[in-house]
């Protein structure tokens, strides 16, 4: 059962925050600000935090610096009511992971908490199980074979997400550069070439084009 840190100095959203991670199959645990926060993750080494910006003693943005000088493997949610954009900005420029404004929806909160998790354990393992297919990139490998390594890259972006949108622009910046200058259709190719060797009858997944955005991965129930 992971562990999750709320740090926030209104009591209220602590209790509240607590009962939500609580029914979605978490262990909360509750600092009143940064400080404490401090001592909490050295006591319990939560797997994630959740903390609040305005607080007294130190702030959110003290709190994340801290967190990222430390603890960098803990994935940071920041969730407050300041929702401007310069807000956000220096969050994120703190070491924030994601940004959620108040007044939020549980189910929200819970499904960027798990996606978080998800994203930081397909870092630090460097796998991805999709469908019936172990992406490994300690070896490059897809299913215990080599592809090649735009198509691997490409692949392994996608599957870290499932279900997420990807632009065009955003998938040829991460995988050829934001200096690529070659024909729009590779990205297109490339796709194509991944649909042909990994069908989803087979393989549990589907790579789906979103008309007018980019690509998404699918898994197939």
């Amino acid at each position: 059962m992971p562990k999750i840190l709320i740090v926030d100095d209104d009591p209220n959203i602590r209790e509240l925050v607590c009962a939500l991670l609580k029914n979605g199959g978490f262990e909360p645990y509750a600092a009143c600000d940064g400080r404490d926060a401090l001592a909490k993750i050295a006591a319990v080494a939560p797997d994630l935090c959740v903390i609040d910006l305005m607080m007294p003693n130190m702030d959110g943005y003290d709190l994340c610096r801290k967190l990222r000088q430390y603890y960098e493997n803990t994935p940071v949610l920041m969730l407050t009511a300041k929702s401007d954009l310069s807000a956000k900005a220096a969050g994120f420029d703190a070491g924030t992971d994601d940004y959620l404004t108040k007044p939020f929806e549980g189910d929200e909160l819970l499904m960027r908490i798990r996606a978080l998790l998800r994203r930081y354990k397909i870092e630090a393992s460097n796998t991805v199980q999709i469908g019936s297919v172990t992406i490994d990139k300690n070896s490059y490998t897809v299913g215990g074979e080599n592809i090649p390594m735009k198509e691997f890259e490409l692949l392994f972006k996608l599957a870290g997400t499932p279900g997420r949108t990807f632009s065009r622009d955003s998938l040829i910046e991460d995988i050829w550069g934001f200096d690529f200058d070659g024909n729009e259709r590779t990205l297109d190719v490339h796709i194509g070439r991944l649909r042909e060797r990994f069908p989803s009858v087979t393989c549990g997944f589907k790579i789906t084009t979103v008309r007018g955005l980019g690509y998404r991965l699918e898994v197939i129930p």
